[in-house]
């Protein structure tokens, strides 16, 4: 996984300048990093910090100069919601026909920043290619719906995960309710990284994608619970705990 972390990285480098802090984060070679959350609007934000010099990391979308997130899309999971729409935009009067003809099934492991949680999903995707093939899931492709221009040809119907890039989110139980967490996927593919003494500069962003994160998370329940795909997860934490 680093080596291809690293790889990425070093393709994002050849146009945009990637601070040394976050590129060693990236493929692993910080001994100081430790998690801030924030809750925001229900959302639990872990916020990856560099403790030896007081640092937060932060995001910010590159867009319409950077399309690198659909130029190498990894994998395409849709809900239940994901499928109705987007059958409609781009002509299935059948959703069984889009799902026969545009999706795929995926299966997954998930691991957040810190280790401690890992989600195994499994779900229909979007194909990125028409003639994508079993063992191109989970690799880098462009996204089919890209245009010349770095545009969506489904856009605003996208696929719900779109919305939450670079974020990764997941469900957890507390006390009985379900808590929604999201930290930064550190994929070696955005370059939108950066390092900060505050988190109040991007405030704002984390207000726009808690709604997108908490609405995806509920997709991705009834679309579990009406037997779209299925999911687990190991908390590592706990299965180390000693009884």
């Amino acid at each position: 996984m680093e080596s291809s972390v690293e790889d990425s990285l070093n393709l994002l480098s050849k146009r945009w300048k990637i601070e040394p802090e976050i590129y060693e984060l990236h493929i692993g070679n910080r001994k100081d990093v430790i998690d801030t959350t924030i809750n925001v609007n229900g959302v639990v934000f872990h916020i990856p910090t560099l403790s030896e010099y007081n640092l937060y990391v932060l995001w910010r979308c590159l867009w319409p100069d950077c399309h690198n997130c659909c130029e190498r899309q990894g994998r395409l999971p849709l809900t239940k919601d994901d499928v109705k729409s987007i059958a409609k935009r781009i002509g299935y009067d059948s959703e069984a026909e889009f799902i026969k003809n545009e999706a795929k099934i995926s299966s997954w492991q998930e691991q957040e920043s810190f280790g401690n949680i890992i989600t195994t999903l499994t779900m229909l995707s979007l194909k990125r290619k028409d003639d994508e093939r079993e063992e191109q899931d989970g690799t880098p492709l462009s996204c089919r719906f890209l245009n010349e221009n770095g545009y969506c040809k489904i856009h605003p119907e996208k696929p719900g995960v779109c919305w939450l890039y670079p974020f990764a989110s997941w469900l957890e139980s507390d006390k009985g309710r379900s808590v929604v967490h999201a930290t930064f996927q550190l994929t070696g593919d955005c370059p939108g990284f950066y390092t900060s003494k505050s988190l109040n500069e991007m405030m704002p962003v984390l207000e726009e994608y808690s709604k997108k994160i908490y609405e995806y998370n509920m997709a991705v329940s009834r679309t579990i619970r009406e037997n779209y795909g299925s999911i687990s997860l190991i908390n590592l934490q706990k299965t180390n705990e000693k009884p």
